[in-house]
């Protein structure tokens, strides 16, 4: 059994840290620090906990207005609790269970298309534009 969670103080980093640096395609450019500012900064978070340990082994991020816009970021669930519809429990939660069910919600991704698209995500239409982030120099 799992359940979720939006208290912000039940976030182990440690374990989302743990993943983000070393799995996720989309997080590894981070460094401990960063990361914990956007935790910190974070309009709401999505933690998924297995029932009987408490262990996290999944987790969402968001970024807000707070009145009309959000930006998804940072979801995961862990390889071993995959195939039991938490990634969808997990968006479900953040997206349309959450204070910002009315919002327009952003997010980038290079996979799960299909579970995005299920919650009415879809490519931008001809108002959006986007300024891509600029490389670092050292």
């Amino acid at each position: 059994m799992y359940e979720l969670d939006d208290d912000p103080g039940r976030i182990d980093a440690d374990a989302v840290w743990a993943y983000l640096s070393t799995d996720a395609y989309w997080g590894r450019w981070r460094t401990r620090a960063q990361f914990d500012a956007q935790l910190r900064g974070a309009w709401r978070v999505v933690g998924v906990y297995e029932s009987a340990t408490g262990a996290q082994v999944g987790f969402a991020r968001a970024v807000s207005d707070g009145v009309a816009l959000a930006y998804l970021a940072d979801v995961f669930v862990l390889e071993h609790a995959r195939g039991r519809g938490l990634g969808k429990a997990l968006v479900r939660r953040m997206i349309d269970d959450g204070p910002g069910a009315r919002f327009r919600w952003l997010l980038h991704t290079n996979d799960a298309h299909g579970l995005y698209k299920g919650f009415g995500f879809t490519g931008p239409d001809d108002t959006y534009l986007e300024r891509p982030g600029m490389p670092t120099t050292s």
